[in-house]
């Protein structure tokens, strides 16, 4: 992982991190022992699917940079997926408080695309690799200048 994508990483996960220990603090002393389980998982949850695609993608952007908006692509696929068996498989459940799971997974959700967003625009990032000035040296200089002018007259 490039040294701007693990700055990025970290500025969504720290906060979101913190944010998930506060709603868990919240729905403990709200809905109890179901409330902490449920806000521990939506927690996990959101930093667990947000940094693994964070890591794909980085990973593909480094060794396929043609292939990272079909890696986004994918791993969204799949998060979507996965979100859907993990809710259909503890709809009913009584492990832990929906509402303290939910509400927790939103307000990360929200704080790690919040923590990414400005991590993304704080990091400077060049679109285009400047050519190296040793490869500069070694291409032959332009015909059809001035010299070439010069040579016909």
């Amino acid at each position: 992982m490039q040294e701007h994508d693990a700055r990025i990483l970290r500025g969504a996960a720290i906060p979101t991190a913190v944010v998930g220990v506060i709603a868990t603090v919240v729905a403990f002393a709200t809905a109890g022992v179901h409330g902490l389980t449920g806000a521990v998982a939506g927690t996990v949850l959101v930093i667990l699917f947000f940094a693994v695609s964070a890591i794909v993608i980085a990973w593909v952007g480094k060794n396929w940079p043609p292939l990272v908006l079909m890696a986004g692509l994918a791993t969204y696929t799949v998060k979507v997926a996965v979100l859907g068996i993990v809710l259909v498989l503890f709809g009913g459940t009584t492990v832990f408080d929906g509402n303290a799971f939910a509400l927790t997974a939103a307000v990360c959700v929200v704080t790690w695309l919040t923590g990414h967003s400005i991590g993304s625009m704080k990091v400077r990032r060049l679109y285009v690799e400047p050519e190296d000035s040793a490869e500069r040296d070694a291409d032959p200089a332009p015909t059809g200048g001035a010299d070439a002018v010069e040579d016909r007259r």
